[in-house]
Protein backbone atom coordinates (compact mmCIF):
# COMPACT_ATOMS: atom_id res chain seq x y z
CA UNK A 1 0.00 0.00 0.00
CA UNK A 2 1.21 3.56 -1.02
CA UNK A 3 2.62 5.94 1.68
CA UNK A 4 0.66 9.12 1.80
CA UNK A 5 2.85 11.42 3.18
CA UNK A 6 5.88 9.96 1.32
CA UNK A 7 9.06 12.48 0.55
CA UNK A 8 7.08 15.18 3.01
CA UNK A 9 8.31 16.94 5.75
CA UNK A 10 6.21 17.62 9.00
CA UNK A 11 6.40 20.14 12.29
CA UNK A 12 4.01 19.45 14.82
CA UNK A 13 3.93 21.32 18.39
CA UNK A 14 3.11 19.06 21.50
CA UNK A 15 4.03 16.62 19.87
CA UNK A 16 5.18 14.68 22.77
CA UNK A 17 1.77 13.21 23.79
CA UNK A 18 -1.95 12.86 23.01
CA UNK A 19 -3.60 13.97 19.74
CA UNK A 20 0.16 15.32 18.30
CA UNK A 21 1.82 12.37 19.41
CA UNK A 22 -0.60 10.34 17.42
CA UNK A 23 -0.42 12.58 14.53
CA UNK A 24 3.24 12.62 14.62
CA UNK A 25 3.53 8.27 15.06
CA UNK A 26 1.41 8.20 11.86
CA UNK A 27 3.12 10.70 9.65
CA UNK A 28 5.89 8.71 10.21
CA UNK A 29 4.21 5.35 9.18
CA UNK A 30 2.73 7.30 6.23
CA UNK A 31 6.55 8.17 4.96
CA UNK A 32 7.01 11.85 5.81
CA UNK A 33 10.00 13.00 8.10
CA UNK A 34 8.72 14.51 11.15
CA UNK A 35 9.96 17.18 13.69
CA UNK A 36 8.07 17.59 17.08
CA UNK A 37 8.23 20.11 19.39
CA UNK A 38 7.80 19.69 23.22
CA UNK A 39 7.71 21.75 26.38
CA UNK A 40 11.52 20.40 27.48
CA UNK A 41 11.01 19.38 30.32
CA UNK A 42 12.31 15.51 32.46
CA UNK A 43 8.37 14.44 31.86
CA UNK A 44 8.29 15.56 27.66
CA UNK A 45 12.09 14.48 27.28
CA UNK A 46 10.76 10.75 28.50
CA UNK A 47 7.64 10.93 26.10
CA UNK A 48 9.92 12.02 23.28
CA UNK A 49 12.25 8.74 24.46
CA UNK A 50 9.47 6.69 24.02
CA UNK A 51 8.22 7.66 21.10
CA UNK A 52 11.55 7.75 19.41
CA UNK A 53 11.80 3.52 20.61
CA UNK A 54 8.01 2.79 19.08
CA UNK A 55 9.13 4.98 15.52
CA UNK A 56 11.88 2.51 15.62
CA UNK A 57 15.89 3.32 15.11
CA UNK A 58 14.60 4.33 11.25
CA UNK A 59 12.07 6.65 11.91
CA UNK A 60 13.27 10.37 10.61
CA UNK A 61 12.11 12.30 13.62
CA UNK A 62 13.60 14.68 15.95
CA UNK A 63 12.60 16.79 19.04
CA UNK A 64 13.03 20.78 18.76
CA UNK A 65 12.41 21.40 23.13
CA UNK A 66 10.56 24.96 23.86
CA UNK A 67 7.61 27.10 25.09
CA UNK A 68 5.84 27.53 22.30
CA UNK A 69 3.94 30.69 23.58
CA UNK A 70 7.44 32.51 23.15
CA UNK A 71 7.73 33.49 19.29
CA UNK A 72 11.78 32.10 19.19
CA UNK A 73 10.44 28.65 19.82
CA UNK A 74 8.59 28.86 16.79
CA UNK A 75 11.22 30.27 14.85
CA UNK A 76 13.48 27.30 15.80
CA UNK A 77 11.26 24.73 14.83
CA UNK A 78 10.93 25.57 11.87
CA UNK A 79 14.47 26.51 11.37
CA UNK A 80 15.81 22.95 12.97
CA UNK A 81 12.89 20.89 10.71
CA UNK A 82 14.72 22.78 7.66
CA UNK A 83 18.05 21.85 9.05
CA UNK A 84 17.41 18.68 9.70
CA UNK A 85 15.03 17.50 6.57
CA UNK A 86 15.61 20.43 3.59
CA UNK A 87 12.05 22.09 3.71
CA UNK A 88 8.89 21.92 5.57
CA UNK A 89 5.54 20.47 4.06
CA UNK A 90 3.06 20.22 7.02
CA UNK A 91 2.68 22.03 10.03
CA UNK A 92 0.05 21.34 12.82
CA UNK A 93 -0.33 24.14 15.54
CA UNK A 94 -1.49 21.07 18.30
CA UNK A 95 0.17 22.29 21.45
CA UNK A 96 -2.57 23.71 23.95
CA UNK A 97 -3.48 23.62 27.43
CA UNK A 98 -7.06 23.10 29.50
CA UNK A 99 -7.05 23.41 33.20
CA UNK A 100 -11.14 23.63 34.25
CA UNK A 101 -11.85 26.57 36.23
CA UNK A 102 -14.67 28.45 37.77
CA UNK A 103 -14.98 32.01 35.69
CA UNK A 104 -16.11 34.28 39.08
CA UNK A 105 -12.64 32.37 40.33
CA UNK A 106 -10.68 32.71 37.26
CA UNK A 107 -7.16 34.22 38.22
CA UNK A 108 -5.06 36.33 35.68
CA UNK A 109 -2.59 33.98 35.29
CA UNK A 110 -3.98 30.89 34.35
CA UNK A 111 -6.05 32.65 31.56
CA UNK A 112 -2.98 35.15 30.46
CA UNK A 113 -1.08 30.88 29.97
CA UNK A 114 -4.00 29.73 28.32
CA UNK A 115 -3.78 32.36 25.80
CA UNK A 116 -0.67 32.45 25.06
CA UNK A 117 0.53 28.50 24.86
CA UNK A 118 -3.09 27.59 22.82
CA UNK A 119 -3.46 31.24 20.72
CA UNK A 120 -0.45 32.96 20.75
CA UNK A 121 1.46 30.04 20.34
CA UNK A 122 -0.67 28.73 17.19
CA UNK A 123 -0.35 32.46 15.59
CA UNK A 124 3.68 32.85 16.06
CA UNK A 125 4.17 28.89 14.52
CA UNK A 126 1.50 28.95 12.02
CA UNK A 127 2.96 32.73 10.90
CA UNK A 128 6.66 30.74 10.71
CA UNK A 129 5.75 28.29 9.40
CA UNK A 130 4.23 30.16 6.44
CA UNK A 131 7.52 32.41 5.81
CA UNK A 132 9.05 29.11 5.32
CA UNK A 133 6.55 27.69 3.03
CA UNK A 134 6.63 30.99 0.63
CA UNK A 135 9.86 31.23 0.81
CA UNK A 136 10.37 27.47 -0.56
CA UNK A 137 7.37 28.58 -3.19
CA UNK A 138 6.03 24.79 -3.51
CA UNK A 139 2.42 25.31 -1.44
CA UNK A 140 1.88 23.13 1.65
CA UNK A 141 -0.52 22.08 4.13
CA UNK A 142 -0.90 23.73 8.02
CA UNK A 143 -3.46 22.26 9.89
CA UNK A 144 -5.21 24.02 13.20
CA UNK A 145 -6.52 21.57 16.04
CA UNK A 146 -9.17 23.51 17.32
CA UNK A 147 -12.00 22.05 19.04
CA UNK A 148 -15.36 21.04 19.29
CA UNK A 149 -15.18 23.92 22.09
CA UNK A 150 -14.97 26.40 19.71
CA UNK A 151 -18.57 25.86 18.47
CA UNK A 152 -20.27 25.77 21.33
CA UNK A 153 -19.59 27.02 25.51
CA UNK A 154 -18.47 25.57 28.66
CA UNK A 155 -18.93 26.72 31.82
CA UNK A 156 -15.62 25.87 33.61
CA UNK A 157 -13.74 26.67 29.91
CA UNK A 158 -14.63 30.26 29.52
CA UNK A 159 -10.64 31.07 29.42
CA UNK A 160 -10.17 27.98 26.75
CA UNK A 161 -12.86 28.01 25.07
CA UNK A 162 -12.25 31.44 22.98
CA UNK A 163 -8.49 30.05 22.19
CA UNK A 164 -10.17 27.28 20.17
CA UNK A 165 -12.43 29.82 18.69
CA UNK A 166 -9.26 31.92 17.73
CA UNK A 167 -7.26 29.21 16.09
CA UNK A 168 -10.61 28.30 14.07
CA UNK A 169 -10.91 31.77 13.11
CA UNK A 170 -6.81 31.99 12.47
CA UNK A 171 -6.91 29.02 9.86
CA UNK A 172 -10.01 30.65 7.96
CA UNK A 173 -8.11 34.01 7.51
CA UNK A 174 -4.54 32.32 6.85
CA UNK A 175 -6.60 30.09 4.08
CA UNK A 176 -7.25 33.65 2.79
CA UNK A 177 -4.11 35.15 3.13
CA UNK A 178 -2.10 32.25 1.98
CA UNK A 179 -4.28 30.34 -0.86
CA UNK A 180 -2.24 32.83 -3.71
CA UNK A 181 1.06 30.58 -2.66
CA UNK A 182 -0.99 27.49 -2.31
CA UNK A 183 -1.01 26.98 0.90
CA UNK A 184 -4.01 25.54 2.28
CA UNK A 185 -4.72 26.15 6.22
CA UNK A 186 -7.73 23.88 7.57
CA UNK A 187 -9.14 23.01 11.00
CA UNK A 188 -9.72 19.77 12.92
CA UNK A 189 -12.29 20.56 15.98
CA UNK A 190 -11.79 17.36 17.87
CA UNK A 191 -15.07 16.02 19.94
CA UNK A 192 -14.18 14.37 24.08
CA UNK A 193 -10.35 12.96 23.15
CA UNK A 194 -9.16 10.74 25.78
CA UNK A 195 -5.57 12.84 26.67
CA UNK A 196 -4.20 13.81 29.67
CA UNK A 197 -5.82 16.97 29.33
CA UNK A 198 -9.44 15.52 30.29
CA UNK A 199 -7.97 12.24 32.05
CA UNK A 200 -9.24 13.48 35.80
CA UNK A 201 -12.28 14.79 34.14
CA UNK A 202 -13.55 11.11 32.52
CA UNK A 203 -11.93 9.34 35.25
CA UNK A 204 -15.37 10.18 36.99
CA UNK A 205 -17.51 7.01 36.00
CA UNK A 206 -20.70 8.71 36.22
CA UNK A 207 -19.11 11.60 33.86
CA UNK A 208 -17.69 9.68 31.67
CA UNK A 209 -21.12 6.98 30.72
CA UNK A 210 -23.11 10.56 30.35
CA UNK A 211 -20.88 11.80 27.96
CA UNK A 212 -20.66 8.10 25.78
CA UNK A 213 -24.57 8.65 26.15
CA UNK A 214 -24.31 11.78 24.23
CA UNK A 215 -22.23 10.56 21.23
CA UNK A 216 -23.55 8.67 18.19
CA UNK A 217 -20.44 5.92 17.60
CA UNK A 218 -21.18 5.34 21.68
CA UNK A 219 -17.35 6.28 22.75
CA UNK A 220 -15.16 8.78 24.06
CA UNK A 221 -12.51 9.48 21.27
CA UNK A 222 -8.59 8.47 21.47
CA UNK A 223 -5.97 10.33 20.26
CA UNK A 224 -4.93 7.76 17.18
CA UNK A 225 -8.78 9.18 15.84
CA UNK A 226 -7.35 12.62 14.98
CA UNK A 227 -4.29 10.58 13.11
CA UNK A 228 -6.18 10.17 9.57
CA UNK A 229 -8.10 13.49 9.20
CA UNK A 230 -4.55 14.77 10.34
CA UNK A 231 -2.96 12.96 6.80
CA UNK A 232 -5.81 13.71 4.77
CA UNK A 233 -5.23 17.25 5.14
CA UNK A 234 -1.68 16.87 5.11
CA UNK A 235 -1.86 15.12 2.06
CA UNK A 236 -2.67 15.68 -1.91
CA UNK A 237 -6.16 13.88 -1.07
CA UNK A 238 -7.38 17.33 0.09
CA UNK A 239 -5.57 19.19 -2.13
CA UNK A 240 -8.68 21.85 -2.82
CA UNK A 241 -9.28 21.86 0.50
CA UNK A 242 -8.89 24.86 2.75
CA UNK A 243 -10.39 27.20 5.14
CA UNK A 244 -12.49 23.92 6.00
CA UNK A 245 -13.34 22.91 9.64
CA UNK A 246 -13.57 19.34 10.54
CA UNK A 247 -14.95 17.70 13.42
CA UNK A 248 -13.88 14.52 14.39
CA UNK A 249 -16.17 14.11 17.79
CA UNK A 250 -18.29 10.81 17.19
CA UNK A 251 -21.13 13.21 16.09
CA UNK A 252 -21.45 14.65 19.16
CA UNK A 253 -21.85 17.78 17.87
CA UNK A 254 -24.88 16.74 15.99
CA UNK A 255 -26.56 15.84 18.99
CA UNK A 256 -26.30 18.32 20.98
CA UNK A 257 -29.09 18.72 22.80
Amino acid sequence: MAQLLSGKVAAITGGATGIGRAIALEYLRQGASVAINHFGDEKSVSHFKCMQEEAGEDAKLIAVPGDISEKETANNLVQETVQAFGKLDVFVSNAGICQFAEFLDLEKDLFDTTLHTNLSGAFYSTQSAARQMVKQGTGGSIIGISSISALVGGAYQTHYTPTKAGILSLMQSCACALGKYQIRCNALLPGTIKTQLNEKDLANEEKRKYMEGRIPLGRTGVPNDLAGPAVFLASDLSSYVTGAQLLVDGGLFVNLQ
